[in-house]
């Protein structure tokens, strides 16, 4: 499709009052999915519905699979035969993807898995709040791999960090996970959307070099140039531990190299990769750290708390994975107490005490509510 005409059909630049899942569709749409496979789950359903109706007007495509196993696996076959390619899901959905996460790192396949968070475990309460998969999002597929977990907080950053997210992943040949929750998915909020040519939209390098030297897993750099599936070279793609050009290989040699680079790739550009903001942390003696719909109550409470004569600062992080170990660290050379706030019995809260010296203390809020401003702001009073 002419590319012109292909914007005409995108959400047109300007403000608008969106909710929070259709955000995310939208922006997947203006940077670039041409694939999107899915199975209805609660509360990410809105953006499978919205792509339902949106893909087929932008001449993309759009399948509903027969569970989220196999809609895991069809965005890997996509995004190997060159286009860029989505899901979304929830908690269950998710731990049922965790396989083919995997095996979209050990493939460099580049993907957008986006979380909308509910309450948990098991079938937990469908239809409310949870901030329980920070864990899962980091290790809840086996071995040795690296991947990024962005977290929105708002409508805008819901639409923000999907884009970014996209990027990411075609930077790095990545699964990178948008780590949403039920709150933020849902809500209605402002949404300003800039000219196109304001958006950074990032494409997967290609190889373009001579067939006989094609190597798909080269280790000259960290990020090997990608061909596409029947673009006419060779190509060996497998799970299992593979030598430069894909094949299977048992060598100790292979096995260093391969595993060394699929994590560092991710650990070398984490500085590039940390998205945050600070609030009041200039004389912070307390500090909240916190992500998604949690930092809106968070932040509200530092502003009371302030009010009431508290040096108390917020950190937010929009970057879960990898860990913004630095502005962590940082926030805890000059508080006197780290207070982490989340929806659930203790996650966000192990990163923070690895990289920390003071006091750490969780403020944890029962799974399926957003927690209100006067509980984080006890917990602000309790530390004082």
């Amino acid at each position: 499709m002419d590319q012109k005409l292909e914007e005409l059909k995108l959400l047109k630049p300007g403000t608008y009052f969106m909710m929070g899942n259709i955000a995310c569709a939208e922006a997947a749409l203006i940077a670039g999915c041409e694939f999107y496979a899915g199975y209805p789950i609660t509360p990410s359903n809105e953006i499978a519905e919205h792509m339902s109706r949106r893909m087929p007007e932008l001449g993309r495509h759009f399948i509903q699979m027969e569970d989220e196993i196999a809609s895991a696996v069809a965005i890997l076959g996509a995004s190997a035969a060159g286009v860029k390619a989505m899901t979304a899901t929830s908690g269950p959905g998710f731990s049922l993807m965790m396989e083919s996460i995997g095996l979209a790192a050990m493939l460099e396949l580049p993907c957008v898995i986006v979380d909308v968070q509910r309450a948990g475990p098991s079938t937990g309460i469908p239809t409310f709040v949870g901030q329980g998969d920070v864990m899962q999002a980091r290790w809840g597929s086996h071995g040795d791999y690296e991947l990024v977990a962005y977290a929105p907080s708002s409508v805008q950053e819901f639409f923000d960090l999907t884009i970014e997210a996209f990027n990411t992943s075609e930077l790095l040949r990545i699964p990178v996970i948008v780590l949403a929750d039920e709150v933020v998915g849902h809500m209605y909020g402002k949404l300003v959307v800039p000219e196109y040519s304001k958006i950074n939209i990032v494409n997967r390098k290609k190889y373009t070099g001579p067939r006989e030297k094609y190597l798909p897993y080269s280790c000259e750099t960290l990020v090997p140039p990608f061909v596409a599936a029947g673009d006419g070279y060779r190509i060996h793609m497998t799970g299992l531990t593979h030598d430069e050009r894909g094949y299977p290989s048992l060598e100790i040699d292979d096995s260093r190299k391969l595993i060394e680079r699929l994590v560092m790739k991710v650990r070398k550009n984490a500085k590039n990769l940390w998205k945050y903001e600070s609030y009041f942390m200039d004389d912070a003696d307390v500090v909240v750290i916190t992500f998604g719909v949690t930092a809106r109550s968070s932040l509200e409470a530092v502003k009371r708390a302030r009010a009431e004569g508290i040096k108390a600062g917020m950190l937010k992080l929009l970057t879960i994975w990898p860990f913004p170990e630095d502005p962590v660290r940082i926030a805890g050379e000059y508080a006197k107490r780290i207070l982490v706030a989340e929806i659930n019995m203790g996650q966000l809260i192990h990163p923070v005490k690895e990289v920390v010296r003071c006091p750490v203390v969780g403020i944890n809020y029962p799974v399926g509510y957003a927690p209100p401003p006067e509980y984080i702001l006890d917990g602000i009073r309790a530390s004082v």
